[in-house]
């Protein structure tokens, strides 16, 4: 008689009836242990272990070599979801294939990141897609459909969100509040989560590590109210590392652990990524709440549930029914084929005066120069490269090495001491793998190297490459070799083959010496100490080490510039008939996770080298590659072509050479608005894009470079534009035609604007976008389907979504700033009236503008309050519908001070007594007499904390 399976084993029934089973099977320990990350494996049922969490955002990373994608904000430009799915689904095959020669390798994968670009100072804003909500989530859908595969009941991989909710700033990331008011909250942060959940191939999110409205993420009630809302299938929340400890460390939001832990489970965390692999304190927390009925197991039955929900739709327990389990597909012909059609399908071009393209075949001589000109810059969420290209590679091999000059533009220089010359000992040939080829669950551990000999001072000088790459910040290297590194043994050496790391140990700055002539101190960034010369190297001093005579201060080096970079620039600009300038950042320097950006500006070092190829050779192109926007005001005007591009993976450097021959029509476009200078951005912290007017849905300024912008060698109509209502969709209709005589690809966009509207609304707002490919006089027609509800706004009024009724113009372009075509519909309904003040009340938070105040928690659960940051503070409720006649008002806060109430223009102060605490509210009644519709004004003292107001009728 053959044994029957246990029925979780037993892939005929539904994988609800299996989990069921499993759950019931566990003990309280082992369901507890299957909440951190790194979950134990389960012996006597047959459990393997399992840990959440595999970096992949534009590759596998992390875990060795990998095929390596442009960074998602290329990925982004491609306005491409067709291509970004195949992207997704390669990148996911590559998963597999990894995880079945290694099993540390993880099949949920933590990726994409839907955060808005909403300020480009943002210091992560190489991981998201755009600074549009729409466009942020069809790429993002695009993605995670590819990573997820197309079986019914299997995923390929399982992907997460990142990061839950308004996160788009490093500085103080941990405890700083995003003031979210429930307009920007609904139209503009929740979308770029919501369309990508619905879309049914997102597995979870990640909460962010900041806090939303005064609440951390990781305690949002958006997880339940929202979130877990927008669809039947389970989602899995699995936290930031750290972030669960951070409740009480950092922000102390709560008093002790096993609350935080408590709190975070019961609004929807269902693992916690804290502690690396050492699951037993957060365990133990867990435990410790359950003892002090801060949660119960049903508690704990609902997060584990949900965990092993995603390891059965991963095909755990089926493998010879998962159509995964035997992917291998790894670096294969069409993966680097993809990476070159991405990198190319990246490139945005932004100014042409007809310089580009550049003919290969007209004999042209060509020079690259520039910091990155022979660079294949990785960032911290990169593979290790098997395939590389730089500019340099590409145009050697397109236009024939012997006719490309190169010139990195670094400073050459020599730094002397009293001891004598810096100098490099000679080292044997490298025996190391590159730092993180072995691959590492978490890079942040690995280790510098310390198998090389340190530097030291002597007679003869060694030259050394520096690049100041802004911000004060430099680095230094072997002209054709090694940065200088410190490792955890304090000593300088030339060890590092680019700047990485967790903690960059490759910057440092150069500090002028008071009373000193020339004389430098050389500040190690990473460790925060300055460089000295000892006995027996060249090292850092560790706290309290005496080293040559002074701990504090560090040894005094002079320099000597022995070449400047823009020198050596010029002269290859002006031995070639064309010049490509390649400038940028290092994803590691000056903007990456932790860091903020702290202007718009070009470094200076590079400003001088473009300007100094332009001015020895005229035909001078400024090829941009970086994570992030640039104010190139001056170099736009001076110019005669720019183009940009995202750090582009494995395949940039052919990419961007295809794209200057002419063998590619760039077709990529912004997705992102790149301003002309810093007085032209809000401050980091100010999420109010509504208010303060920010990104192309309301910046009324005129930007250097539109959302959407990208020119083309081709040229393109655009006609027979055509829009109709078909119940509950707008269906539109255009045509194009390639006016032009080369192939290319050209992405028409459709926005939409509400002509008159009731509230400020966006001055556009991308409706649609399609990539297409068209020959030479082809003409194609092609049709949008605009939802209804697109056209419509959150109605703080009423608190609901409202199309309200009334004339939008569907406008066509190849750009926010170029439209080319525009129609109008009309929309039939009823006008939302005024608020009806005297049946819901007035939450404190729904303002239609306001001055000087933020949001905050009024519960630690839920809620909102309104509380002033500024003396000069306000709050302006419009169209409040007093009907016949209000006497009274009541009105709940906490704190300590008056709010101050105008109506019909009388203003009424109602005082508020001490409370204990912010979050003991109390309601204090006052007379106010208003009648009809009008506006409200709301003027808070003290520290006091709003959360509603209600109103009593003539007739109550």
């Amino acid at each position: 008689m053959t044994e029957q399976p246990q029925p979780f084993r037993d892939p005929q029934l539904p994988f609800a009836k299996r989990v069921d089973d499993l759950l019931q099977r566990l003990t309280l320990d082992e369901r507890i242990a299957m909440l951190h990350q790194f979950a134990p494996a389960v012996d006597r049922l047959g459990l393997g272990a399992f840990r959440t969490g595999q970096e992949a955002l534009h590759g596998v990373a992390w875990m060795g070599p990998a095929t390596v994608f442009p960074q998602a904000v290329g990925l982004g430009a491609t306005w491409n979801g067709e291509l970004v799915r195949r992207v997704g689904e390669a990148v996911g095959n590559e998963v597999r294939a990894k995880r079945a020669q290694d099993d540390r390798v993880g099949l949920n994968v933590w990726a994409p990141t839907v955060n808005l670009l909403r300020n480009p100072l943002w210091g992560r804003g190489e991981e998201g897609y755009s600074e549009d909500a729409g466009l942020t989530s069809a790429i993002a859908v695009a993605y995670t459909r590819g990573l997820r595969g197309d079986h019914p009941l299997y995923w390929r991989t399982a992907p997460v969100l990142k990061h839950w909710l308004a996160h788009n700033n490093e500085t103080d990331r941990d405890t700083s509040s995003s003031s979210v008011r429930p307009r920007v909250l609904h139209e503009y942060d929740l979308k770029a989560f919501r369309d990508a959940v619905q879309a049914g191939a997102v597995a979870g999110v990640m909460p962010a590590y900041n806090l939303v409205n005064g609440r951390p993420n990781h305690v949002s009630p958006h997880l339940s109210q929202q979130l877990r809302a927008w669809t039947d299938r389970s989602l899995v929340v699995c936290s930031d590392a750290g972030a669960p400890s951070n409740l009480v460390d950092s922000e102390h939001y709560f008093d002790t652990h096993e609350e935080a832990t408590a709190a975070s489970l019961r609004a929807g965390v269902d693992s916690f990524t804290d502690h690396g692999q050492d699951s037993g304190i957060m365990t133990g927390r867990i435990r410790g709440a359950l003892e002090q009925g801060l949660l119960d197991e049903h508690d704990i039955d609902t997060a584990v549930r949900r965990l092993l929900e995603l390891r059965f739709s991963l095909g755990e327990f089926d493998p010879e029914d998962d159509p995964y389990a035997n992917t291998t597909d790894f670096d294969t012909e069409e993966h680097r084929a993809l990476a070159l059609e991405a990198a190319e399908q990246a490139v945005v071009l932004l100014k042409n005066d007809g310089l580009l393209p550049i003919d290969p075949d007209a004999g042209h001589t060509v020079a690259v120069v520039g910091l990155l000109a022979d660079a294949c810059k990785l960032d911290w969420y990169s593979g290790t490269l098997i395939h590389r290209s730089t500019p340099l590679d590409g145009l050697r091999e397109r236009f024939g090495a012997e006719r490309v000059e190169h010139a990195e533009g670094v400073d050459l220089v020599r730094l002397k001491c009293a001891d004598g010359w810096l100098r490099i000992p000679e080292a044997e040939p490298q025996t190391e793998a590159p730092r993180g080829a072995e691959g590492a669950l978490d890079p942040a551990l690995l280790a510098g190297r310390t198998d090389l000999p340190p530097l030291t001072c002597g007679e003869t000088p060694s030259e050394l490459a520096l690049v100041d790459w802004g911000n004060g910040l430099i680095t230094l290297r072997e002209p054709d070799g090694r940065y200088l590194s410190v490792a955890e043994d304090g000593f300088v050496r030339a060890s590092a083959d680019e700047p990485g790391g967790w903690i960059v140990q490759e910057t440092f700055r150069w500090e002028a010496v008071e009373g000193h002539a020339g004389g430098h101190r050389l500040l190690h960034v990473g460790t925060g100490r300055y460089v000295s010369v000892a006995a027996d190297g060249v090292k850092v001093a560790a706290p309290g080490e005496e080293v040559s005579g002074s701990a504090a201060l560090g040894t005094v080096f002079e320099m000597e510039v022995t070449e400047r970079g823009e020198d050596a620039v010029a002269r290859a600009a002006a031995a070639a008939d064309v010049v490509i300038v390649v400038a940028g950042n290092d994803p590691h320097i000056n903007g990456r996770e932790t860091e903020d950006r702290t202007t718009l500006d070009l470094p200076a070092q590079q400003e001088r080298l473009w300007r100094a190829a332009h001015a020895a050779n005229p035909r001078a192109v400024l090829a941009v590659t970086s994570a992030y926007p640039y104010a190139l005001t001056d170099a736009a005007a001076t110019l005669p072509a720019l183009l940009w591009t995202a750090h582009g993976g494995q395949a940039a450097g052919t990419a961007l050479a295809r794209v200057l021959a002419g063998d590619v029509s760039p077709a990529g476009r912004l997705p992102q608005t790149w301003y002309t200078s810093d007085a032209e951005l809000p401050g980091l912290l100010d999420y109010d894009i509504i208010g303060s007017r920010q990104t192309y849905l309301y910046y009324e300024g005129a930007p250097l470079y539109p959302f959407g912008h990208g020119l083309s060698y081709g040229e393109f109509a655009y006609s027979a534009l055509n829009a109709e209502r078909e119940g509950d969709l707008v269906r539109v209709s255009l045509t194009v035609t390639n006016t032009g005589s080369v192939a290319a690809d050209e992405v028409p966009q459709l926005y939409v604007r509400a002509v008159a509207p009731s509230v400020v609304r966006p001055l556009r707002q991308l409706a649609g976008h399609r990539r297409l490919h068209l020959a030479p006089g082809a003409v194609e027609r092609i049709d949008f389907l605009v939802p209804f509800t697109d056209l419509g706004h959150w109605d703080v009024a009423h608190g609901r979504w409202t199309v309200d009724p009334g004339a939008y113009e569907i406008q066509a372009g190849a750009s926010s700033a170029d439209i080319r075509l525009v129609t109008v519909v009309e929309i039939d309904g009823e006008p939302s009236g005024p608020r009806p003040v005297l049946v819901r009340g007035l939450e404190a938070a729904d303002y239609d503008e306001q001055l000087g105040t933020e949001i905050v928690d009024r519960t630690k659960t839920d809620g909102d309050a309104v509380t002033a940051v500024d003396e000069r503070n306000e709050l302006l409720y419009r169209r409040c519908g007093f009907g016949a006649g209000v006497r009274g008002a009541e009105v709940l806060a906490s704190g300590e001070g008056a709010v101050l109430l105008t109506a019909g223009g009388t203003t009424v102060t109602v005082p508020v007594a001490a409370t204990e605490g912010p979050y003991d509210y109390r309601t204090v009644q006052a007379a106010l007499n208003a009648s009809g519709t009008g506006d409200l004004r709301i003027t808070l003292r003290g520290t006091v904390r709003l959360a509603r107001i209600a109103f009593t009728g003539d007739s109550e």
